[in-house]
């Protein structure tokens, strides 16, 4: 009689990756329930966060701001800058237990309204901030953030689209969640799981996009990773591309770059320009995975990654 071992189960975080489509739509029907504490149209508003959530808060600040919907500054909430003032402040905090964030809402003035998005109503957040949006649904056992990063960033963008306007060429939350449900599944170019090194790029709000999967990389794989504004890729980043690297813009690529990488020998991940690429956060989607994958052929787990806690509290 033939016998086979099972298949092993997946890790927490790539089961977590794989559920994005539908907290993305969880968190687009949430939007409109809780808009009554989210930024209106005509604001000024500063986002702020730690690491990944800091992020996030990159790309929404510049979506809301393209948009029309009023000047929109991003921060980590370590640096906020104290003297400026706001109609509105946004923290994102997946824990609600994040030292920095905690102590920039303690200590704004009490006059001015503040937002948190967190994960779990349980925490010291609920406390400190005006309102909160709790997404409960996108919380995750994994220490590296995936699909609570991503399903705040849903929440918003389907925010802006409710307040009537979001960048000409960005796709609705629906449609980004339909462009992820077959990026959790097609599979992963060769050229990047054996890539030495890679380079993300983005422009407007896919920067922010761009930073996180460098950061998914190094903390989920320990992999060698860079990220930088797209045209800021000719002013010394591309002398670090070579053949056996590679160079992942997210969003359409800019005129003539594509030449210039050709030239370095690196491999290029692009959207073809054509408007037919996938939404650039379901492509983010995609670099979540590939961290799954390097750290695992690397014989790493990514589910307990080297150094890093769960919340970083002071």
């Amino acid at each position: 009689m033939t016998t086979t071992n099972p298949a092993p189960s997946p890790c927490r975080t790539s089961v977590e990756i794989t559920s994005q489509p539908q907290c993305w739509r969880q968190a687009a029907a949430l939007a409109s329930s809780r808009a009554a504490g989210l930024p209106r149209r005509g604001e000024r508003v500063a986002a702020v966060g730690c690491g990944t959530s800091w992020f996030m808060a990159q790309s929404y600040a510049a979506l809301r701001e393209a948009g029309g919907h009023g000047e929109t500054d991003a921060f980590a909430a370590s640096e906020f800058p104290y003297g400026r003032t706001y109609d509105r402040i946004v923290a994102i905090s997946r824990s609600g237990t994040t030292t920095e964030v905690l102590a920039l809402l303690d200590r704004i003035d009490a006059g001015t309204p503040t937002v948190a998005l967190t994960a779990d109503p349980r925490t010291p957040v609920m406390r400190v901030a005006g309102e909160v949006v709790v997404l409960e649904f996108a919380d995750e056992e994994s220490v590296v953030q995936t699909r609570f990063a991503t399903s705040t960033l849903a929440l918003l963008r389907a925010h802006l689209e409710a307040e009537g306007a979001l960048p000409a060429g960005v796709r609705t939350v629906a449609e980004a969640a339909a462009d992820a449900g077959w990026t959790v599944e097609e599979p992963l170019p060769a050229a990047l799981l054996d890539a030495s090194q890679l380079t993300f790029l983005g422009t407007g709000w896919t920067y922010g996009l761009a930073q996180e999967a460098g950061l998914k990389m190094r903390e989920a794989a320990g992999a060698w990773t860079e990220a930088y504004p797209a045209m800021e890729y000719r002013h010394g980043p591309v002398s670090i591309t070579a053949p056996g690297r590679a160079v992942w813009m997210f969003g359409e690529l800019p005129a003539g770059l594509a030449d210039t990488v050709a030239a370095t020998g690196g491999h290029l991940v692009a959207d073809s320009g054509d408007g037919s690429g996938r939404d650039p956060m379901a492509d983010l989607v995609r670099a979540q995975r590939l961290a799954v994958a390097v750290a695992e052929a690397r014989s790493i787990d990514p589910d307990r990654p080297r150094n890093l806690p769960r919340s970083v509290i002071l």
